[in-house]
Order: structure tokens, then sequence, then C-alpha cells
């Protein structure tokens, strides 16, 4: 696997689509992740970026969600 000069990993990727549908699904909106449950901005600015974001992110996003891990991220093919 390379790396591109934008510093993302060449081939396979991780994408959050999934998350925003889940957003609107539930009823939530970045600003109320950040307002009241505590969320940095930064990780859903990371995420708009196709960027990493943690693991432990992940989980309290589906607990707060009330969702799955599927319901957040998706592994896509390049």
């Amino acid at each position: 696997m390379s790396i591109k000069k934008d510093g993302r990993y060449g081939g396979n990727m991780i994408i959050y689509d999934p998350f925003y549908a889940t957003l609107k699904k539930k009823k939530f909106t970045e600003y109320k992740l950040v307002n009241e449950f505590g969320f940095s901005p930064n990780t859903f600015y990371r995420m708009k970026c196709g960027e990493h974001i943690s693991t432990r992110t992940i989980n309290t996003l589906c607990r707060v969600l009330d969702c799955s891990v599927s319901d957040i991220i998706k592994y896509v093919k390049e």
C-alpha cells in the first residue's frame, strides 16, 4: 500500500457516509454532539476530510447514537 501526496494511503479506505445518514435518521446534529455530548468539532472535520478517528470515538458515537459501527463507518475498496 502506498502513501499518496495528500498523506492518505492508496488502495482501500474507510468512509464516514453512513454516519451522516445515521445523524439524520436519529435527528441529531454535529452541533448537538459537540455542545451536549462533548465531542470535539475537529472530530467531524476529520471525518468530512476522510481522515482517521479513533476506535474510542467510534465507540462513543455508537453509544450516544444507539447504533452499530456499520452505521458510522464503511469500508470501501478503491
